[in-house]
Order: structure tokens, then sequence, then C-alpha cells
């Protein structure tokens, strides 16, 4: 059998409690939810290396770019150029996360979930 570069993906999990409200409700309408934001990254590993991303690593990078930023924070101040839906909180995110992976990592979704029954999936940004 060949020995070629394995192509894998890796996904980790960060969550943060924030609240949002949607502009008919305002800032009175605000409620909150437990986020779990899912990213997961692909690449090539070749024979000997046993991982595309050192953990340590992606761990700082959801950290500093997601979990700190919207820990306990309301999401329309927090990401004011948008309505902070699960969609737009992954696109957000997206963004974040993906400026801050090495080069030879690629960024293959990001899905955020609000609850047990939401969630939004991004795939990429064009």
């Amino acid at each position: 059998m060949k020995e070629g570069r394995a192509v894998c993906s890796l996904t980790r999990a960060v969550s943060f409690h924030a609240t949002h409200s949607y502009a008919s409700g305002g800032p009175s309408g605000a409620h909150g939810h437990l986020y779990r934001v899912e990213v997961t990254i692909g690449g090539r590993i070749s024979p000997g290396h046993e991982m595309l991303i050192d953990l340590a690593t992606l761990d700082r990078v959801l950290t500093q770019q997601v979990a700190e930023p919207l820990q306990g924070r309301h999401l329309n101040d927090a990401m004011a150029a948008v309505a902070p839906s699960c969609e737009a909180v992954a696109a957000w995110c997206w963004r974040r996360v993906a400026a801050h992976l090495p080069e030879d990592v690629a960024l293959e979704r990001i899905r955020v979930a609000e609850d047990a029954t939401l969630w939004a999936d991004c795939t990429g940004i064009d």
C-alpha cells in the first residue's frame, strides 16, 4: 500500500453565554443562549506527522477570536454591523478564525448552535 498524505479533518468546539435581540424586540427583547461553536479544519498530513494543527494553537485561536469577545456580551453590541442570527454569528466567526489559522490548514465549516434545535453552518465567505 502506498504511503501518501492523508486528507483529514478535525472539529473542535467552544461554548459561550451571550444574549441577543432582533430589531423588532430592541434591547428589552433580549434573551440568552449557551452558544456552541464548532470549527472544522482540514488538510493533509504526511506520514510521520500526527496532526493538522497543534490543539493548543487551535484552542488559543478559538478562545481569543470567538469565546472571549462574545462571552457574556449582548451580541447586538459585540457584532454591531449585523443582526445576530445564527447565520450571522457563524459568518462573523468564520472571518475571525480564518484570519488566524496557519496557511496549510483550511477552514471547512463553522457551525453555531443556539440550542439543540437550531444551528447554522458557514462554509465560506466569497
